[in-house]
């Protein structure tokens, strides 16, 4: 079973406003609390690059 961890900047509670990662086999996993059945497999570097742009406040 895939352990999903809660983004430590996401809304309290399990409302439908937050991101989790997981890793499963080696892989990060990523989604959205709105949308759990869609998962994203990122690598690190990827997941970095995201974060970045994020804290940047750039979203593309």
């Amino acid at each position: 079973m895939i352990q999903w961890q809660k983004s430590s900047l996401s809304g309290p509670g399990d409302g439908n406003e937050c991101v989790e990662l997981a890793r499963a086999d080696g892989t990060l996993l990523f989604r959205e609390s709105d949308d759990p059945d869609r998962v994203l497999p990122v690598t690190r570097d990827g997941l970095a690059a995201l974060l970045r742009r994020l804290r940047a406040g750039s979203p593309g």
